[in-house]
């Protein structure tokens, strides 16, 4: 029988499978305020290469307008702070698209679910809009998973 932190990294990898198979993601991760930062990626994808202090700037509580004015950067790819509502209660996500980069702007959406965080982006020409719609939906399928998971222990 796997243990209980082997299940989650099983959770979490399954999480990014789901956002990796549809047809609007190009790639996403599973990050958390706590150590150890980054806890699922694409292999593939560029989110394997998050930093934790990219991580402990995206989820800071504290000083976020300066988020709206400097932006943040993931996975060394700088990008804008469209919509901040990443802790307000209901709401819980946050809309970023990236600047400058040579393959285009992309959508990236970053949505809270309970102490970890689903960081997914578009492939291009993804709008934002359709891109957190998924996020949600596949945040509410984990959600599912995860108390399944915890009524199983």
């Amino acid at each position: 029988m796997e243990s209980k932190e082997e299940a989650s990294q099983d959770i979490w990898q399954d999480c990014v499978k789901l956002f990796l198979q549809t047809d609007i993601c190009s790639d996403a991760a599973v990050v958390t305020n706590c150590p150890p930062w980054l806890l699922a990626s694409s292999p593939e994808g560029n989110f394997i290469q998050m930093t934790q202090e990219e991580v402990q700037t995206l989820l800071a509580k504290d000083e976020r307008e300066k988020m709206f004015l400097h932006g943040v950067t993931l996975a060394g790819i700088k990008c804008l702070l469209i919509r901040d509502n990443l802790f307000t209660e209901g709401n819980n996500s946050m809309d970023l698209r990236t600047k400058g980069q040579s393959r285009g702007s992309q959508a990236v959406t970053v949505v809270q679910m309970e102490s970890v965080y689903l960081v997914v982006m578009g492939k291009k020409g993804t709008e934002g809009g359709p891109l957190n719609l998924k996020a949600f939906e596949i945040a509410g399928y984990m959600r599912e998973a995860i108390l399944q998971q915890i009524a199983r222990c």
